[in-house]
């Protein structure tokens, strides 16, 4: 169980996600919590289609979208939660994540998982959107196997001047990147996922992990993919408590007890960092929404 000291370092992020939206929806949700210091990160999503609603509405590509809201914030952490490892090459993700730690001037955080992969069995929303842009689905390993090389890219292009690649899906000759990120190292990694490998590959590189949401995040189960996580730091002799744990949840309007409670549970499972994910439509005044019915409560409740 987390200390009480633990609990106390429970922090907030939003997350809208950017399909049936506009871009001016979005941007004032954004230039709104950058003004309030109760939240820390804002967060997109990356995929190219809706996932839910009219599979012909509006879906904002995200990467694209983060460089625009970096230039027009100033104080907030962001990122992509998480950027699909399958949508771009790996040094050009390097690249493009570079240019929008600049533009920031040193906020990025990079999150980063697996994308979509072939599954035995059930419904796989990433079939139809990578069909349609003309990306293959790549077996579980495989797109395991992939994360861990951009992984290695990345370090590299964010740590060395010039290098070669010779990986077991990338050739690299003479890579440079400057500029360079802003913090020494490049920015923070994040790793979304919970299966027994990603997690290991979650143990060797991650500084947070991230769960995602529902129906991935009742408390029981958040507890037991930690304890593996643990077990994984273990075996390779690093600080379990040098990766932060993060959880993400959809807000209900309706019912901000209901997301209170949640948030508590979270933190009593050993979450230390939130995402509140945004439904669409957005009321008035959205952000301040959650920091008056949601956060401030949260922290005066004691978590």
């Amino acid at each position: 169980m987390p200390t009480d000291a633990s609990r106390r370092t429970l922090r907030f992020g939003i997350k809208t996600t950017p399909m049936h939206l506009t871009y001016g929806e979005i941007l004032r949700t954004w230039e709104e919590a950058d003004e309030l210091p109760e939240i820390g990160d804002a967060w997109l999503w990356d995929h190219l289609m809706p996932l839910a609603g009219p599979p012909d509405g509006a879906a904002l590509e995200g990467w694209t979208l983060l460089a625009a809201l970096a230039a027009r914030t100033t104080r907030l952490r962001l990122g992509l939660l998480v950027t699909s490892n399958r949508l771009r090459a790996p040094a050009h993700l390097g690249k493009i994540a570079t240019t929008v730690d600049v533009i920031s001037r040193g906020r990025l955080i990079m999150g980063l998982g697996v994308g979509g992969t072939r599954q035995p069995e059930g419904p796989n929303p990433a079939v139809a959107e990578y069909a349609a842009y003309g990306f293959p689905l790549p077996s579980p390993g495989e797109g395991l196997a992939r994360l861990t090389e951009t992984i290695t890219i990345l370090r590299r292009m964010w740590n060395e001047a010039v290098f070669d690649h010779a990986g077991p899906f990338t050739t690299l000759r003479g890579t440079r990147n400057r500029p360079g990120p802003v913090r020494p190292g490049g920015p923070p990694l994040l790793l979304g996922g919970w299966g027994d490998r990603t997690l290991r590959i979650v143990a060797e590189h991650a500084d947070i992990w991230n769960v995602p949401g529902p129906p991935h995040n009742t408390t029981d189960w958040i507890a037991a993919r930690s304890r593996v996580l643990d077990a994984h730091c273990a075996a390779i002799g690093r600080d379990p408590t040098e990766i932060t744990r993060s959880a993400q949840i959809i807000v209900d309007y309706a019912d901000p007890a209901g997301t209170r409670a949640h948030v508590h549970a979270l933190a009593g499972a050993g979450i230390q960092h939130v995402v509140l994910a945004l439904p669409r439509p957005y009321p008035p005044k959205a952000a301040r929404w959650l920091v008056d019915e949601i956060v401030i409560p949260v922290r005066e409740s004691g978590a």
